[in-house]
């Protein structure tokens, strides 16, 4: 089991901010906390990833489409894909990769 405290609950909004939450040798967690109009800037996956939107609303961006998600939302996208985060509101997610 691991235990992962406060730091979700804790985590302000202020532009992008991430934080790794647990980091195995076979898969990882990030927190992603991104200020209303806030950009998480083009980038790739090492790793096939989901995002679990925890509070917000996020467009995120891939292969020139666009997807709107929103709290309990979850979303798959390969390895090495181009993609980037836009956040419509003060918004909080989980990279589990």
């Amino acid at each position: 089991m691991y235990i992962i405290n406060n730091e979700i609950s804790q985590t302000t909004y202020k532009d992008l901010q991430t934080g790794k939450l647990l980091d195995l040798d076979a898969q990882e967690i990030l927190l992603i906390s991104l200020e209303k109009g806030a950009l998480f800037p083009e980038h790739r996956s090492p790793r096939d990833a989901n995002i679990l939107v925890l509070e917000g609303s996020i467009t995120f961006i891939i292969n020139d489409n666009e997807y709107s998600l929103t709290k309990h939302n979850i979303f798959n996208f390969p390895k090495d894909e181009v993609h980037k985060v836009i956040a419509i509101e003060n918004s909080k997610f989980l990279i589990i990769r």
